[in-house]
């Protein structure tokens, strides 16, 4: 047996796969997405990995685990954290804790797991239309489809752009409302210096690898009540409250330390990533606004937003091309824009048939999502690919 010529021919075929892949690599950054994400210094992550290895404590709660959800708490001036392995099933164990049922009003507009969530509690949603210039929730429709068997309200913090929340409160109160806000783009946003997600019953995070503040994946549940904060410790880990006691049908949800050793590199860069960002934001906002059929939505005063999206939205009667031609001609230039969020969630099989979802109900959402495209922005992006991309919407590609 030629055990040595079996050793060449592996090492050749390894050879040949990593060229390839950094061929792939090289070929990756010449292309230009909506977002990268963001990360520290790679020999700082090796540190704390090296200090999960001498330990061998992945997950259930370790240390990393432990200072991630207090140092996250302090960060984000919040009571309480719970963290999650991502922001999905963060969503669904938050209506579970608050033991939601019956209908939810909630918005077409967002990423498709806000209403996922709702279907996997068993809970029906009811779509309301959103306000033009801020893309959320719209209070006044949202207290026009309020019923007998509404128990909560689920809006989305759209972009970062924060929802009408005293409103929304106060429509909760009156009728007897839980509000559970995903605030999955949301991180670090704040009101009038507060905390965004202090307002509502639990506001839900997502620290997904499009996300401003990256674990990989991951997630976290916010709240201001200690009962509220034992009760989800207990969902996201299977229901346990002790060795032998299980006191709820929970989940698995738990945050692991790799994820969390992330976490905690992440919060010592997170506020220079988000001023990069805020750069790359204000010379969109500088030249777009002047571009005939090109609207930008308006920064309003009070908000420290985060500048996670840069969504346009194209009209053509006064541009010249839709907004799917634009998003194509950015393709020939091997620019990759989104189109968040389209279609609406209610124009999917699963939700379509419902009476909320109808066109005539949702208009606004409906004209929206034909006209947003969502623009790369992301701390590393060169001011040079700026400017390319704000002068293709200039040229309409021409």
């Amino acid at each position: 047996m030629n055990i040595g010529g079996k050793n060449s021919r592996f090492k050749e075929k390894i050879k040949r796969y990593l060229e390839a892949s950094d061929t792939q690599n090289r070929n990756n950054q010449d292309k230009i997405y909506v977002t990268r994400p963001s990360l520290p210094p790679f020999e700082e992550f090796i540190h704390l990995l090296r200090e999960i290895w001498e330990s061998g404590w992945l997950t259930n709660q370790g240390q990393f685990h432990e200072q991630f959800e207090k140092q996250l708490s302090q960060f984000l001036e919040v009571e309480n954290t719970n963290l999650f392995t991502n922001g999905t099933i963060a969503l669904v164990t938050a209506l579970q804790a608050l033991r939601i049922q019956g209908k939810v009003i909630t918005t077409p507009y967002s990423f498709p797991a806000t209403t996922h969530a709702l279907h996997w509690n068993g809970i029906k949603p009811v779509f309301a239309d959103i306000k033009p210039d801020t893309l959320t929730l719209d209070p006044e429709k949202v207290e026009a489809a309020i019923s007998p068997d509404t128990t909560a309200i689920l809006p989305t913090h759209v972009y970062g752009f924060p929802c009408e929340v005293q409103k929304i409160q106060e429509i909760a109160d009156i009728y007897g409302l839980r509000v559970i806000y995903d605030a999955a783009p949301a991180f670090n946003v704040k009101k009038n210096g507060e905390s965004i997600l202090n307002f509502g019953d639990l506001s839900v995070l997502s620290f997904h690898a499009t996300k401003v503040f990256t674990t990989f994946e991951g997630g976290a549940i916010s709240s201001n009540s200690e009962t509220l904060k034992e009760r989800i410790d207990y969902l996201k880990n299977f229901g346990f409250a002790g060795e032998t006691k299980v006191v709820a049908p929970g989940i698995n949800g738990k945050m692991n330390e790799f994820q969390a050793a992330l976490g905690l590199a992440q919060l010592q860069y997170i506020e220079n990533y988000i001023e990069q960002r805020k750069k790359i934001a204000e010379h969109y906002y500088e030249k777009l606004p002047a571009i005939e059929g090109i609207r930008v939505l308006k920064q309003k005063p009070g908000i420290k937003y985060n500048y996670g999206y840069f969504p346009i939205l194209v009209n053509k009667n006064q541009y010249g091309i839709d907004r799917d031609e634009l998003y194509n001609v950015f393709k020939e230039y091997e620019i990759y824009t989104r189109r968040y969020y389209y279609p609406l969630i209610s124009e999917f099989p699963s939700y379509r048939g419902f009476e909320s979802a109808k066109k005539d109900n949702l208009s606004i959402a409906h004209t929206i999502s034909r006209q947003v495209l969502c623009l790369p922005i992301y701390p590393d992006l060169e001011q040079k690919d700026v400017n390319k991309i704000i002068e293709i919407i200039e040229d309409k590609g021409e």
